[in-house]
């Protein structure tokens, strides 16, 4: 307590200096209508910049769920395109919009999950994901990030999945060009993260650079249409029946955060059917 008085006694002039200072502005900015002007405008302003800083960071942090929201529309949207294409093709005109009422929206259930580790250098890379089987993911699922095809699941824990990426020696996904039936399988050569090769398209396919490259749905693992890159070059395949094209990835796996486990209805019964047949 004498230490604080010795301190006050000591700095005096100072406080008395700041007390009266206080007490000028005061009756300046209360009897005077322009400094009332200046300050409540000044105020304002400044607290204007505080509401736009503190929404920007609240923006920030709603992020993650709005792109979550847009990874779920993304996949429900190229499955509708897909199917609409196939229904030009094979209705006429006046009856399309008519079978429209009976999309098959619901034939893919989809799990949340982030990737805890990823590899990009190897030749047979890995993804882990946080969820497992408690969540319902099992074994031969697909996985799509924001941007297109990520991978297939190989195995799972209680509560962790291991993903064989696009960027894998073991990885071979049928894929096709858009407007087109012609398909092959996506596989990877152990260089370039960016670009994995399509293999085995028939040479009477036709095609362009930059063409879009999706899964083609023939297999329980990905529905049709689902997006994986873009035609970036081709060139002969050896036997001289087929072509080999470079397709540069439209998912980027040094960036990859959240995703989506894909659960195909009626997976299990096509697989089941499948093995049988093979095991005559």
């Amino acid at each position: 307590m004498r230490n604080l008085l010795n301190f006050l006694i000591k700095y005096n002039y100072w406080f008395l200096f700041l007390i009266l200072e206080v007490a000028s502005f005061v009756l300046l900015f209360r009897f005077n209508h322009y400094q009332q002007s200046v300050i409540f405008t000044s105020a304002s302003e400044v607290v204007g910049k505080v509401y736009e800083v503190s929404g920007g960071i609240s923006e920030y942090f709603h992020l993650k769920s709005s792109n979550e929201k847009l990874m779920d529309r993304n996949i429900w949207l190229e499955q509708r395109v897909a199917y609409l294409e196939k229904l030009l093709e094979t209705s006429a005109a006046d009856s399309v919009w008519r079978q429209q009422r009976d999309l098959p929206f619901d034939t893919c259930r989809t799990f949340q999950a982030s990737v805890v580790k990823n590899s990009i250098n190897r030749k047979d890379n890995y993804i882990t994901l946080d969820v497992g089987t408690e969540a319902g993911v099992r074994p031969d699922m697909g996985v799509v990030g924001v941007d297109g095809v990520v991978g297939i699941v190989y195995k799972t824990s209680a509560h962790y999945s291991l993903v064989i990426p696009l960027l894998n020696s073991k990885s071979s996904i049928s894929c096709k060009i858009v407007g087109s039936d012609y398909f092959g399988y996506m596989q990877w050569d152990g260089q370039d993260s960016r670009y994995a090769y399509l293999r085995d398209l028939p040479r009477h396919a036709e095609f362009q650079l930059g063409d879009t490259v999706v899964t083609s749905g023939y297999s329980t693992v990905f529905p049709e249409g689902l997006m994986v890159g873009v035609v970036d070059d081709w060139q002969d395949m050896h036997d001289g029946l087929s072509y080999l094209l470079r397709v540069k990835l439209s998912t980027d796996f040094g960036k990859l955060n959240n995703v989506r486990v894909i659960s195909r209805s009626g997976q299990d019964e096509q697989k089941a059917l499948e093995k049988a047949e093979e095991e005559k």
